[in-house]
This record gives structure tokens, sequence and C-alpha cells, in this order.
């Protein structure tokens, strides 16, 4: 039986992927593990590898196409082989990562976006009650649903007809633009709405500001997900100053006998990893209205790029040498500034390091990136005046600020952290491997 090649789940709330080109041609032999098509997904672009070794036929997505996740959009032969034999998935179904095989199952009782959450709770909505046609609960289908209640009890006027269907690009489309998804005209199979239907409603709606040109998808999604997690997540900080005159000599020590190119960022994620080892209650995420322990030390890295900001990740950076950290950084930002990143790299985060210094920035406040619990932001290295055995002196120092997520840490356990972190980045030599 060939191996299907299908369009991957990267997050939970991913559901579609754009195919941007084929890095193989339909008859091309691959082998397991090469990169053969490039896509676009709600986070970030990646290469998607070949599942196994044989020959790339019956491609059944072009460049330009947008696919549910979970559909197959190519099959790998093996050598010999000529029917195909592929059981059909079923569209739309998204993948499991739990090592079985993955099959389509009933989806959960309550589907929704966190903003569809918020709203709900907001008027007093049971999210369980609200109709959704695409099986997932946005917050259009809140808004429809609250107009609906207040139709029907209010003055016995009709509540609006709810659209017959609508793809989960259109729903997306109409939440950006403020068009309400019951009056478009639909033009798809039975009247459902796509998303070309959107603009043009828009257009004729009442004028609105117009967004910036030049908005990428990475960059939407990147705003979509900080507004969730901002009006989601009870944010609070945590800041500290820390003497870093032993973090520089580490660093000098690092370069010299390594041979690598060691910033302060490497210097940082092998801190932080060692920090989450001794503070594993940190290292956990908020998932379903439960705290979920992680089993792995992964530390993802924010990258800024033209269009957007992503966050690969360096996965069990604790079990990781100085010099090793070095080499998968800059192989992450260099595949991330190119567009290169592969599915795994940007999957399974549980911490986030942001670092500003580079732009002279003193300190900064991050939004948690969810579903993780905390995030570091770290601000330039500067010569400050600090009290040492109670005579002011000139001493280097960085200022760090932790922002958690109120649901999952408490300032007690935020303020253990970041002690500890502190104490590791003014006495690190001992680390020095």
């Amino acid at each position: 039986m060939p191996a299907t090649v299908i369009m991957p789940a990267l997050e939970l709330a991913q559901e579609t992927g754009k195919v941007l080109k084929w890095l193989k041609n339909p008859g091309d032999s691959v082998s397991k593990g090469e990169p053969i098509v490039e896509i676009e997904t709600d986070k970030v672009t990646v290469e998607i590898e070949a599942p196994a070794a044989g020959v790339l036929r019956e491609v059944s997505a072009q460049a330009g196409d947008v696919v549910p996740v979970g559909k197959t959009i190519a099959l790998i032969f093996a050598a010999g082989e000529t029917s195909a034999g592929a059981a059909p998935e079923a569209e739309g179904v998204a993948v499991r990562r739990t090592g079985a095989a993955a099959t389509p199952s009933v989806p959960p009782a309550v589907k929704a976006s966190p903003l569809a959450r918020k709203l709900a709770e907001q008027h007093g909505v049971d999210i369980a009650a609200v109709k959704t046609a695409s099986g997932r609960v946005e917050k259009a289908d809140v808004l429809a649903h609250v107009e609906s209640q207040k139709g029907s009890a209010g003055n016995g006027t009709p509540a609006p007809a709810r659209i017959a269907a609508a793809s989960p690009k259109a729903r997306r489309l109409a939440v950006e633009r403020g068009v309400d998804l019951r009056v478009v005209r639909g033009s798809g199979p039975g009247g459902a709405v796509l998303a070309a239907d959107v603009p043009a409603a828009a257009a004729s709606a009442a004028p609105r500001v117009a967004a910036a040109p030049g908005v990428s998808n990475v960059w939407r999604i990147m705003a979509e997900r900080m507004t969730a997690s901002w009006t989601t997540a009870p944010h609070f900080y945590l800041v500290r100053e820390v003497n870093v005159s032993r973090l520089v000599t580490w660093r000098e020590r690092a370069s010299k006998r390594t041979g690598a190119r060691i910033t302060y960022t490497d210097l940082l994620v092998k801190l932080v990893a060692a920090a989450l080892v001794q503070h594993p209650r940190v290292n956990v995420s908020w998932r379903d209205g439960a705290i979920v322990q992680n089993a792995e030390i992964n530390i993802g890295l924010a990258v800024a790029l033209d269009d957007g900001l992503v966050v690969p990740v360096l996965h069990r950076a604790d079990t990781l040498s100085l010099a090793e950290i070095a080499a998968r950084r800059e192989d992450l930002v260099t595949r991330a500034q190119t567009g290169k990143l592969r599915p795994a790299d940007i999957q399974g985060g549980g911490f986030t390091i942001s670092n500003l210094g580079m732009y002279g920035v003193d300190a900064f406040n991050a939004i948690v990136n969810p579903p993780q619990a905390a995030i570091l932001a770290v601000g330039r290295i500067a010569d400050r005046v600090v009290a040492l055995k109670g005579q002011p002196v000139v001493q280097p120092t960085i200022v760090l600020t932790l922002s958690c997520d109120h649901r999952v840490l408490d300032g007690a356990r935020g303020a253990q952290f970041i002690g500890a972190l502190a104490d590791l980045i003014e006495e690190p030599l001992a680390l020095l491997v």
C-alpha cells in the first residue's frame, strides 16, 4: 500500500494549510525524510518530508491550493507498486499526533477558539448550545447565537437565518473584517460561503478602517494568537536586574574553548534549561482548563521576520552542550529567515525566550506564547551603577522580565524561578560544558 502525504496539523486550532510549491515532481524518486513540498500553515512556512521512500505520484493539491488538515495531497509508491489501494480519509479531520494510527473520530463535544469561549462567557452563553457549520465554534458563531436569542426573546421578530455552511477561511476573514456571515450570499455548493464571498460583503458594508497593506498570513496569525493570549490569559510580570559580569567572562571562555560562535542567547538557553530542571512547575501548559506538565524541556526562541514572528524550538535543551545549543540555534534562525523550517522545528515548545537586547532595548514586557505558562523578555547588557559591599560601582547588568499566565503560575512560583535563574546568571561558570 502506498504511503500517504497529508496536510499536517501543527497546532490544535489549525484547520487548513496552503500548498506553496512542490519540491519534487510526480514521478520523481524520493527518499524517506527528504523535503518534498513547502506549505504555509497558521504559524509559518514549513517543508514537509517524505514519510517513506519510493516514487511520488497522484499529487492532488497544486501550488496555491488551501487544503483541510488531514487530507491526502499525494501518494508515495514503493518500487513496483502500481495501484493505490489507500483508504480514503475523512476530509477535514485533524490528524492526532499520539503515536497510534490516525483514524477519523467523533469530534469533541465542544471545540471552540479562545475568543469564542471568552465571548460566550461574557454573554452568559452555553458554548455547547452554539451551532456551527464547521464543527468548531468561532467568534462569529457566538455573536450569531447571541443575536438569535435577542431576536426570539425580544419583540418576537424572528432571528435572521443562519448560513448553510462556511469554509474555515471564510469564517476567519469574516471575524477579521466584521462581516456577519448570516447575510452573506454564498457561491459554494448548497450556498456555502467561500473565502472569496467575504471581501465583497465587507466592501458593501459600512466603511471600516482599512487593514495595513502587505499584512502576510504569518503576521495575521501572529496577531490573532497574541490577541487571544492577551485577552484570555491573566498576565503578571516579575522584573529582575542581574549582574552579568561573570556571564560575560563565561561567553569569552566558552567561545575560545569550543571555537563556536557563542551568543548571550545561547548562554541564556543553557541557564533557563537548568532553572527549569530545578523548577519543573514552570515547565507546564494550560490546556482545556487543566495544567499539563511538559515531559521535556523544549525552549522556543522568538525570531523576528519581515512578515511576522516565529518561534522555532530547541528540543531537550537541558541535554545539550553549549556548542550544540549554538549550532542548533544558528541553524534554526537561518532556516526561519529563509522559510525552510520543518514541522518539528516549531512544535512542542514549553517555554519561550524573547531577546531584544541587540536592538538597544533596556526592558520590555512580552506576551505569553500559548499554551505555555511563561515567557522571558531579555533587555540589553549595559553598564549601570550598583551597590557592591555598600559602595557604588559600575557593573554590567541585564534586566529580565518574566511574563506569567496567572491561570498556571502564581507569584511565588514565578519569583522562585526567576530568582534561581538570576543566581545561575551571576554564578554560571559551573555550567561550562
